[in-house]
């Protein structure tokens, strides 16, 4: 097949950018990939990673030019929006370079959009520098506002740094999501008061079914609380208006009357969604997970390490697509308290 020298150095084949969308064996279309550039993370939330955790030796994880590559296969092939995350993505040395060159895919038209999901600790003196490299919305995850026990959920995290960043990052015009998730007998009743902060911010806010991913610290049954739950004691008292609005994820969102402002829930076991999935989960070790709740994966590190060409890159990534699955089986049980997947939300990225 006729090729192409690409700008960064790397043969595409002269069908990069086939108009041809990626279909999984269900009919969706998959045109939105999430990247986790690190399993590292500078907070050890307790839902997410136990506190010691053991994190990727360097020579398992790809470059940042390795990873730019394989963005740039899946926008070849009609990825159109990617979200940049971790661990926590914003730790991970030069990651501004990496955001900037998939950024310049926006100028050319190819991507529509490029967004980060962050903790917040690194935002005071990241924010500008995203908004020049084209993005434009972020998802900050705070499940409380509450600093003493904003520290005991993320162990290391610091509540009056995230919101100086929150404010930076409001400066520079960045469109923020909250992220929040909801734990029982944590922050369930600090719930209201987080929606009216947020709205009051003219943030949206999404809400969070806790997720059975990874081996941790605490019991998951003792942490989950149903968002069905969670959405009925609020309805007590606001009225709850749902809305068509789609951002590419697996949120549903209403609007709340008496704040004026957008609330998402993401209910991965009440109700999962997954019969309109159309992403896919790519870890900075070049694993691609076609599925956040199932094991199974393509290597697509060794074909970059291997040589093979970018037709073969391409190749790999319709293959693996192939195989997503209808959806995931996740579950939370007492008499069963092995986590649905083995990994680490951090390991596959949020």
């Amino acid at each position: 097949m006729d090729s192409e020298l690409s700008r960064n150095g790397h043969f595409q084949s002269a069908a990069a950018g086939d108009p041809t969308p990626l279909l999984d064996p269900y009919g969706r279309e998959v045109n939105y990939l999430r990247v986790s550039v690190t399993d590292r993370c500078d907070f050890r939330c307790v839902y997410c990673m136990s506190e010691n955790m053991t994190f990727l030796p360097k020579k398992d994880v790809l470059t940042l030019e390795e990873l730019e590559q394989l963005c740039t296969a899946f926008i070849d092939l009609g990825v159109r929006k990617i979200r940049i995350t971790g661990g926590e993505p914003l730790v991970r040395r030069d990651i501004v370079s990496l955001i900037e060159k998939l950024g310049a895919h926006i100028d050319t038209g190819a991507l529509e959009e490029l967004t980060v999901t962050t903790n917040g600790s690194q935002l005071e003196h990241m924010a500008e520098k995203l908004v020049a490299c084209g993005v434009k919305r972020i998802n900050v995850s705070i499940d409380t506002l509450d600093a003493k026990k904003f520290h005991t959920i993320t162990r290391w995290g610091n509540l009056d740094k995230v919101l100086v960043g929150l404010k930076a990052a409001t400066d520079a015009g960045l469109k923020i999501k909250i992220n929040t998730v909801a734990l029982k007998d944590v922050n369930e009743t600090e719930i209201p008061s987080m929606i009216e902060w947020a709205h009051g911010q003219g943030f949206d806010l999404t809400l969070i079914e806790t997720m059975p991913l990874g081996e941790i610290d605490y019991d998951r049954v003792d942490q989950y609380l149903p968002i069905s739950k969670v959405r009925a004691n609020l309805e007590h008292n606001w009225h709850l208006d749902d809305l068509p609005d789609r951002t590419g994820g697996p949120a549903r969102y209403v609007h709340v009357k008496e704040t004026d402002g957008r609330l998402g829930f993401i209910t991965p076991l009440t109700h999962n969604f997954c019969e309109s999935c159309n992403r896919v989960r790519l870890t900075c070790t070049g694993q691609l997970f076609m599925c956040l709740g199932q094991d199974d994966k393509a290597d697509l590190r060794a074909a970059l390490r291997d040589g093979h060409s970018d037709e073969a890159v391409h190749d790999a990534i319709r293959e693996a697509i192939s195989r997503k699955p209808k959806g995931h089986d996740f579950a939370i049980e007492r008499r069963n308290q092995n986590p649905s997947v083995e990994r680490h939300m951090s390991t596959t990225g949020g």
